[in-house]
């Protein structure tokens, strides 16, 4: 059976995503829960308790969890300098090529087939922009990056139906300290 590694930033966002490749694909995925973006610490947590819930009540044995360490000094590292950019400006596309670069890398290092992200779900996201930042990633390391624009075919409506259903906690900003307040 051929393998995804799936990035996630949440399990709202990867809930729709997590559907629709189901559907979709005869992939087994395994969500890649990779974001040192996100803070504080305690959201960091508790985000990510989210998704191991989702896919514990999923409980689909095609889907799977790999976890990363908390390292946020690696986004504050490609974040120095671009603290006052706005949302969606270049910090947030420094953060797509940390944590994409690191999924790709993860995938290809675990013997994985391809690599996608759930953060082209978000309607606040640039699907285009993450697009071609993975599909570069995966031609220079030489693995395949699934092109999904997951906001397509109400991804995101869906994603809101589902997060309901399974009673998820939905934050109200993207995650990195510059976009609480945004």
């Amino acid at each position: 059976m051929q393998k995804l590694l799936l990035h996630s930033c949440c399990g709202p966002c990867s809930s729709a995503c997590i559907e629709r490749l189901l559907k979709e694909t005869d992939y087994e995925i395994t969500i890649f829960y990779y974001n040192p973006n996100i803070y504080p610490q305690e959201e960091y947590i508790k985000r990510k308790s989210e998704q191991i819930r989702l896919i514990n009540e999923l409980n689909n044995p095609k889907v799977k969890f790999l976890d990363c360490d908390y390292q946020p000094d690696e986004f504050n590292k490609i974040a120095k300098g671009f603290e006052a950019e706005k949302e969606g400006g270049a910090r947030c596309s420094r953060c797509f090529v940390l944590r994409l670069n690191k999924t790709a890398q993860t995938a290809k290092d675990m013997g994985y087939n391809a690599f996608a992200t759930t953060l082209t779900v978000s309607p606040h996201k640039n699907a285009k922009l993450i697009t071609e930042i993975g599909l570069n990633i995966a031609e220079n390391l030489g693995i395949t990056y699934l092109p999904y624009d997951f906001k397509k075919k109400e991804g995101f409506k869906r994603s809101i139906v589902l997060s309901k259903e399974y009673n998820l906690y939905r934050q109200n900003y993207c995650g990195c300290k510059f976009s609480i307040n945004n």
